[in-house]
């Protein structure tokens, strides 16, 4: 069946409060809300897509084609694509997916859908687009213990109406072709599955990522290997929907690096709670509380210039960097916060605004906010989703 192409405009812009006034004008532990007391365009998304319809089991095609402009594009972007059209500047460019989709009746009585191309990771629960996520901040998981995007080819296997097993290969995290566009010589792969259960009140999505993520050009002069210090990205999501107007999400992750620290293994693991409760039709209020470990402070950053993540990402240098000072972290954060979706006249399709209110605090004695002064800081943030 041949559907309509879908046309669809999104626009995102907030601001983040941070009464410490830190001196770098950071606020650690957020990237995609890094900017302190600030006023920030987040994201310009134009998208042309067309979904495949999950009730229609004959063969289908579908496609995504997104572009983002804005801020978060300085950590979304694919490595090789579009890092240098605007060098150093706080809004660039991004081609977030760009891909085909298909649905083929083989095998199993659901099905197979296939993804070729560039898209979004199918691990963990926050997402790039902000109207699918309950807050403004993002977790420390979305952030350092998962990939942002892939490049190459997924397929979702779908067994039966309770579970699908999901398997794919692809150039890494965050990662193209050529020579800056994938930091090392090896491939990924993403494998799983996904459990609809008690009607669809509740369901677990268990994913991995697989491969070799470190730079060969900052690797090799060291003698290492690049291609063989693997990192693996585990996720696991339950969300729970029996409970009338309550939502909950359990995440669970744990990220390892073979390379890690002077070629030692390191580890990133925690767990992140959202409730959601749906006061009207209207207003939603949300929380997340999150504990997440960094070992060695390997993974939690914080990037001082606008290039900095994709040139730490490719082994390029000099890249600025900022870190826990010391040791090893374990991270808390309590966020607290409402989205209100009034009814909007067209043309507006809708209207989305998230404020709330945030709590980081590092449990081991570490002193990585506000310029590393504090082992607390608090934000207050708002943002609005206008979506055409």
């Amino acid at each position: 069946m041949i559907g309509p192409i879908k046309l669809n405009a999104q626009f995102q812009a907030g601001f983040n409060v941070n009464p410490m006034r830190p001196a770098d004008g950071l606020n650690f532990g957020q990237l995609f809300t890094d900017h302190a007391n600030q006023a920030t365009i987040n994201q310009v998304l134009l998208t042309a897509s067309k979904a495949l319809d999950p009730k229609d089991p004959d063969y289908q095609w579908g496609m995504k084609l997104q572009f983002m402009y804005g801020s978060d594009a300085r950590y979304t972007q694919f490595l090789g694509e579009l890092n240098r059209v605007i060098p150093d500047q706080r809004y660039q460019f991004d081609v977030v997916e760009a891909n085909l989709q298909l649905h083929v009746p083989w095998l199993t009585e659901g099905g197979i859908d296939f993804k070729l191309g560039q898209y979004s990771t199918p691990v963990g629960y926050e997402t790039i687009d902000p109207s699918t996520n309950p807050f403004y901040s993002h977790s420390y998981i979305f952030q350092f213990g998962l990939p942002f995007k892939h490049t190459g080819a997924l397929a979702v296997t779908h067994v039966n109406s309770t579970l699908d097993v999901y398997t794919g290969i692809d150039t890494g995290a965050n990662t193209t072709f050529g020579p800056l566009g994938d930091n090392n010589g090896a491939v990924g792969t993403v494998f799983g599955f996904g459990l609809n259960l008690m009607e669809g009140n509740l369901t677990i999505l268990a994913l991995s990522h697989l491969g070799p993520e470190q730079a060969t050009r900052v690797l090799s002069p060291l003698g290492f290997n690049a291609n063989g210090t693997w990192r693996s990205f585990n996720d696991v999501v339950i969300t729970y929907k029996g409970i009338e107007k309550f939502t909950l999400v359990t995440d669970f992750n744990w990220v390892r690096d073979s390379f890690g620290v002077a070629n030692r293994p390191v580890n990133g693991f925690g767990v992140a709670q959202y409730v959601s409760y749906a006061l009207t039709d209207t207003i939603a209020l949300n929380a997340r509380g999150e504990v997440w470990r960094d070992d060695n402070n390997f993974f939690v950053a914080a990037f001082p210039t606008n290039n900095g993540f994709v040139r730490f990402q490719q082994g390029l240098s000099p890249t600025p960097v900022i870190a826990a000072p010391c040791c090893n972290t374990t991270y808390g954060s309590l966020t607290l916060g409402m989205t209100w979706k009034p009814e909007v006249p067209a043309p507006v399709g809708a209207l989305m605004v998230r404020p709330e209110i945030r709590w980081d605090h590092a449990f081991t004695g570490n002193k990585p906010f506000n310029a590393q002064r504090d082992n607390n800081a608090f934000t207050f943030g708002a943002d609005v989703v206008i979506s055409f």
